[in-house]
């Protein structure tokens, strides 16, 4: 299943504050004021500070003035965006969020320059620096579903990686090792027992207020994000995109077996009280006050948790498998990504500062500052060991904006409410899976007509 916010990652997707504008830097050094400025358009709050030095270090370096401009909150953004695109005032360097198919209807519509000549100048020195699932979020392979010219359309500036996140100290207590979390959805679901007996459950927690599993599950996308890592886990992609398509049932028996995951977790216990209306600020509180054993967040929780509480105890695991059919998948790839104004004069300098930006001192630089995965893979070795575990997320890395199709937002929206549906006891998995397959075949009748008009 595809989440409804595909493009932000991280936005970490998921749970920052943020501040107006910025772009003003102190400088001794004299500016000439015939040398140009590019302008670059964001929603990242938390790299405000490094975005200001990497503008005076770039100006010094160039004489460009690069003018940072950040817009709150992304969906502020977003209406910007949209907004500058509609009247061709969009900046030199911007970014989209929201699902491939939106990042389409720009490239399509002349507003995104193809970056492909530039990523494969000088045997693709500037595409080898960046991990390929990061590059395959903003790639357009031949023959896409979106009738888009195959090529690279954005840059990207940091990676993610969602995946669990445990407590080692709470494991102790708990009489686990530290050292070997679950490896199977079963030794996760038992681990829900000595919570209970610890005088912790979902149902209250009246003896120590101890919680399992945290997640901003009221956020539904954070839902979406789990249960396709298991759709995976148990059916494997092809069978998951046949089901995008139309030609496979959410009826079939896979796809309630990952629901059915919900209900043997509300079952035993294992999932924090309140948790479907959860967000992710505050699953994210739970944790760091050492009050949850798991959290399923994604690898910005690092600079989070620092925040919250500098001596949490941590470490990072893949998701429990549910099956030795397919191998367990994350999503992960590109966190936030640049593109460039198709129609900007200044085009050739916005290159010039994305390469910049994209080369590995910046962006040591940049994960210094902001505890964000690098997107450049020359700088694992100087990474943190939590990060690194994150990092190392990207070996099973996927994401649906590296798919070649993507799931109506209705469809999406039936599922997660459904699974919601599940948690709370409401629905069974069968009820759940014959109610999203009612609406995906209604998606399909509309969509059929559509294309025959």
């Amino acid at each position: 299943m595809a989440g409804r916010m595909r493009g932000v990652f991280c936005a970490s997707i998921i749970g920052v504050m943020f501040l107006s504008f910025f772009g003003i830097y102190g400088c001794a050094q004299k500016q000439d004021s015939s040398s140009k400025a590019i302008t670059v358009w964001h929603w990242m709050t938390d790299r405000e500070p490094a975005f200001q030095e990497l503008a005076k270090q770039f100006q010094a370096k160039t004489g460009i003035k690069v003018i940072f401009e950040l817009y709150a909150p992304s969906d502020t953004y977003s209406e910007k965006v949209r907004a500058a695109a509609q009247g061709n005032t969009l900046p030199d360097i911007f970014g989209v969020l929201g699902e491939k198919r939106d990042f389409a209807s720009f490239i399509k519509a002349g507003h995104v320059l193809d970056l492909t000549p530039y990523m494969e100048a000088d045997g693709a020195k500037w595409r080898n620096q960046f991990f390929d699932k990061a590059l395959a979020v903003n790639e357009f392979q031949a023959n896409n579903s979106y009738g888009v010219h195959a090529g690279f359309y954005g840059v990207p500036i940091d990676i993610m990686t969602i995946q669990m996140v445990y407590n080692k100290d709470l494991f102790k207590q708990l009489g686990l090792n530290p050292e070997k979390p679950p490896e199977t959805f079963q030794e996760f679901l038992n681990i829900g027992a000595k919570i209970s007996a610890a005088g912790g459950s979902a149902s209250g927690g009246k003896k120590t207020g101890l919680q399992g599993l945290v997640s901003g599950w009221g956020e539904l996308w954070m839902i979406d994000c789990f249960a396709n890592n298991y759709a995976l886990n148990i059916m494997g992609k092809d069978k998951v995109l046949a089901t995008i398509r139309g030609e496979i049932p959410y009826t079939d028996k896979d796809w309630i077996k990952v629901l059915t995951l919900f209900k043997d977790m509300r079952e035993t216990g294992i999932l924090a009280e309140g948790l479907v209306t959860m967000v992710n600020k505050t699953a994210e509180q739970f944790f760091a006050s050492n009050k949850a054993v798991f959290a399923f967040n994604g690898s910005w929780c690092v600079n989070v948790y620092k925040a919250m509480n500098p001596k949490l105890n941590y470490s990072v695991m893949l998701l429990s498998k549910a099956s030795d059919s397919f191998p367990m998948s994350v999503w992960g790839g590109a966190g936030s990504s640049f593109m460039v104004n198709a129609l900007s004069p200044q085009k050739e300098e916005a290159v010039q500062f994305l390469k910049w930006l994209s080369e590995k001192e910046q962006q040591e630089f940049l994960s210094r500052a902001t505890n964000n995965l690098p997107a450049n893979k020359e700088c694992l070795k100087k990474m943190p060991d939590i990060l690194g575990q994150f990092a190392a997320g990207m070996d099973y890395a996927t994401h649906p904006n590296a798919w070649d199709v993507t799931e109506s937002s209705m469809v999406i929206d039936t599922w997660d409410k459904g699974i919601q549906s599940i948690i709370l006891g409401e629905k069974t998995p069968e009820q759940v899976a014959a109610e999203t397959q009612a609406v995906k075949e209604r998606e399909l009748v509309r969509k059929n007509r559509g294309n025959s008009n």
